[in-house]
């Protein structure tokens, strides 16, 4: 990332949008008239990118990938049209469309990983007079300090960065009376030069960061309705994965609670991919077979095993390469590496648990700040609180596990499990569709 970028990164804040502009009175048709021969006027979002400007060679399949991901989010949206200006900057544009569905875009584009920021922009003449004239609309009402970045990605741009940043910024003084603070502004003026027009806004909305989701393969969660699980796929999603669901209810045993619990859950972390499937497995049966098998205190360790082979018989049809967990290491008193051991020798595919290293409080305060805490907080009574002993075996022997799955034939469990999923798509645009056998989702 350059300099300048980091500059506007750095010091842009997130707590309010780029400023729209203020409803007037119909410009009189002559007034129309200067204004459509001098250039563009047009709010728009302008993104900044991360990790991606550190690809090299294959950065284009990952810019590819971030764009397609961009339409996506605004799909139910007026069109919009992107355009990458070099390494690390997007504008996105929707021409015709009002001041609201601009901002309502910009909303959207914060939870679209791969962006670092979002910038609502005034896109405008590549004029110095026009670039001043918009800086200054954009300054009024405000109080305390304030500093102008100018950057230039048009050379040929007859001032340089410090000397429009210099006239800008004079001219702000002058007219608005505000004391000028380089170190640290209370207000900030971002001014952007490049080929054919500027851009110039103020506030910035921090982004996602990490890279496009599905650009690093494709994934199952594990989907509990607790806090955890959730801040695990959202985590994976930052790294590029494109993630679906399986939830276990404690059905017919439990109430539907706990899968309308993951349902909404789904639906929130939607906003982060869009097009996520749920599945949900009626587990109820199939965990009160364990209990009368006689394991006793092995019964947590080899639950969660028969969990994981229906999850990696799901995966093979929705031919994702990974599972997902939320364990966290010691959390609670089956949560140990032996037993962890224990759980990765039941499947052959990779099991990651993004959570390992953190602490409750970490996850919690990350679940907060991605929208999933309120809904995992909501009561309910799933599979995993359900036929439980009152202690588990914190050292399970793997060897013990294995006896007691091959008198259940855990496998063909496994794959009827899987026969009877339920598939739904929660969308956070709204437009889901009904529950439907997980075999016609595919």
């Amino acid at each position: 990332m350059s300099a300048s970028l980091d500059t506007a990164a750095s010091t842009a804040r997130g707590d309010s949008a780029g400023p729209a502009a203020p409803a007037t009175a119909p410009e009189p048709e002559s007034t129309r008239e200067t204004r459509a021969a001098s250039g563009p006027d047009e709010l728009c979002v302008l993104l900044k990118l991360g990790e991606i400007v550190l690809k090299g060679s294959n950065r284009k399949l990952f810019e590819r990938r971030l764009h397609n991901n961009i339409r996506s989010a605004a799909r139910d949206l007026p069109d919009i049209r992107l355009s990458q200006r070099g390494a690390g900057v997007i504008v996105v544009r929707m021409p015709g469309a009002s001041d609201d569905q601009v901002t309502e875009l910009s909303e959207r584009l914060r939870n679209v990983m791969g962006i670092v920021w979002v910038h609502l922009v005034r896109r405008v003449a590549k004029d110095v007079d026009t670039v001043t004239d918009v800086a200054l609309r954009s300054m009024e009402g405000r109080s305390g300090s304030f500093a102008v970045r100018a950057r230039r990605r048009d050379k040929r741009f007859p001032m340089t960065s410090s000397e429009l940043a210099g006239h800008v910024g004079a001219r702000i003084k002058e007219q608005h009376g505000l004391p000028v603070n380089l170190s640290a502004p209370d207000n900030r003026v971002f001014i952007e030069v490049d080929k054919d027009e500027a851009f110039v806004f103020t506030d910035g909305i921090p982004g996602q960061g990490g890279l496009p989701a599905g650009m690093s393969g494709r994934a199952l969660v594990l989907m509990s309705g607790g806090i955890d699980s959730p801040v695990a796929a959202h985590r994976m999603m930052r790294r590029g994965l494109k993630v679906d669901f399986l939830h276990f209810s404690g059905m017919p045993f439990t109430g539907p609670e706990s899968i309308y619990k993951a349902y909404s859950l789904v639906r929130q972390l939607d906003r982060f991919q869009v097009g996520s499937r749920l599945f949900v497995v009626p587990f109820g049966k199939a965990q009160q077979q364990l209990r009368t098998s006689g394991m006793e205190r092995l019964q947590i360790v080899a639950q969660r095993r028969l969990m994981l082979k229906t999850a990696e018989a799901m995966a093979d049809n929705l031919r994702a390469e990974a599972l997902i967990t939320g364990d966290a290491l010691g959390q609670v008193s089956s949560q140990t590496l032996t037993n962890m051991t224990a759980l990765d020798d039941s499947v052959d595919l990779p099991i990651l648990r993004p959570l390992l290293g953190m602490d409750k409080s970490e996850i919690m305060d990350q679940a907060r700040r991605i929208g999933t805490l309120s809904i995992s907080e909501l009561p309910d009574e799933d599979c995993c609180t359900m036929l439980t002993p009152r202690q588990a075996e914190t050292a399970a022997k793997i060897g013990d596990l294995r006896q007691i799955e091959k008198r259940l034939d855990a496998e063909e469990l496994a794959e009827y499990l899987v026969s009877t999923a339920q598939a739904h798509r929660p969308s956070f645009l709204g437009d889901t569709e009904p529950a439907q056998p997980a075999t016609a989702a595919r």
